[in-house]
């Protein structure tokens, strides 16, 4: 790293993109991807810092992969220029790229041992045998599969091969990892379990982790940032924090987790300002930081988790909003509650921790309620 990048990571910690004068270690200036007619990726600008897990997250065609793969060499930017470790990265072929990719599919040689997957590339590059075995062994002691060196990929389970594959993509010292969909192909449970494995081999390695992925979960718990995209273009870039409490359009509220959005109209209510709902029996109080005018067309959006049900009109702690309404539907999830509850036209989703058991819950179906939040709890988006 430079001597700023060095005094940004000692005083920002794992925050360097807040460090004043901090030089990105990925550089992408405008880039541009057109395949005939259509543009998969449109003049998108990011900076990633060094030793970031950083996470491109959207849905199916929305052109995360096709600006890995311009990352990796495997396609040619439109327009535009990337940078990686001060180096312009045009015309540059994807082998001699500081960067090695990690498929969804694992792309395994099933002929070869897992410790002759692992140094295949180690070979190719023509390093010492004795440098091969070495590096082999400490990457598969860090991925803790030694004792699995001499199995073959089919005597693997679905974990085992992805880090296998972790392994290889590792072995060759990248500067940046690129991981297209990683764990797309394990069940919930290892999945979650993976995630922390690969967040540990990141934070021990300090290379730089790109991962592409849909789920919105998955971004969360890995990254230290996301971009979100939608149509080639991001929509926000944050840490999951600011992204799921903070998010500045209604496309990323309600793309990351679930939200409950109220739209209607600003009016002058008594000294202040509120929001006229036509679903709601209502008017709808606004957040005290809301900067907009009367007349304007806004979505009050409030997470599931933020409100609060109560049999009493006060909503469980006298909240700011409290509206009247009535349990339609009811989920148990085991260690939460899932309520929809019918509030005017609208139907109000809610979560609730199990803290007690099914049979001793206060709140059932058909149950006439009053839900409510903090005003500070709410977001008014106008895009």
């Amino acid at each position: 790293m430079s001597q700023v990048n060095d005094a940004a990571a000692g005083h920002y910690g794992d925050r360097p993109w807040l460090a004043p004068g901090a030089v990105p270690f990925i550089h992408i200036q405008g880039v541009s991807k057109r395949f005939g007619d259509f543009v998969a990726v449109d003049n998108v600008d990011l900076e990633i810092y060094k030793g970031e897990l950083f996470a491109l997250l959207g849905g199916s065609g929305c052109g995360k992969t096709t600006l890995l793969r311009m990352l990796a060499g495997f396609e040619e930017p439109s327009s535009g220029n990337i940078f990686i470790d001060g180096a312009d990265m045009r015309s540059v072929p994807p082998y001699e790229r500081p960067v090695n990719m990690m498929f969804q599919s694992y792309a395994l040689f099933p002929h070869m041992r897992v410790e002759q997957n692992v140094a295949y590339g180690l070979k190719r590059d023509g390093v010492p045998p004795a440098e091969v075995r070495r590096r082999v062994e400490e990457m598969l002691a860090m991925v803790e599969l030694s004792d699995f060196a001499r199995r073959k990929p089919h005597q693997l389970s679905g974990g085992q091969r992805q880090r296998v594959a972790l392994a290889r993509a590792l072995v060759k010292r990248p500067k940046v990892l690129l991981l297209d969909e990683p764990l797309a192909a394990l069940d919930k449970r290892l999945r979650e379990q993976t995630q922390f494995e690969l967040m540990n081999i990141q934070d021990k390695l300090g290379v730089t982790f790109i991962v592409v992925t849909h789920d919105q979960e998955e971004a969360m718990t890995l990254s230290t940032r996301i971009a979100v995209m939608d149509a080639g273009r991001f929509v926000q870039i944050g840490t999951p924090t600011e992204i799921y409490e903070y998010p500045q359009t209604r496309f990323t509220a309600s793309f990351i987790g679930t939200i409950n959005m109220f739209e209607g109209t600003v009016v002058r209510d008594g000294g202040g300002l509120a929001l006229d709902c036509a679903d709601l029996p209502m008017r709808l109080a606004l957040p005290e930081h809301f900067d907009g005018g009367e007349g304007q067309q806004i979505t009050l959006a409030v997470r599931p988790e933020k409100i609060r049900m109560s049999k009493t009109q006060d909503a469980g702690g006298g909240a700011v909003v409290s509206l009247p309404g009535k349990v339609r539907d009811l989920a148990y999830m085991g260690n939460l509650s899932i309520y929809r509850v019918e509030v005017g036209k609208a139907v109000v989703q809610i979560t609730a921790p199990n803290q007690r058991r099914l049979d001793q819950r206060e709140i059932t179906w058909d149950d006439e309620v009053h839900v409510g939040w903090d005003t500070a709890s709410a977001l008014a988006l106008t895009e």
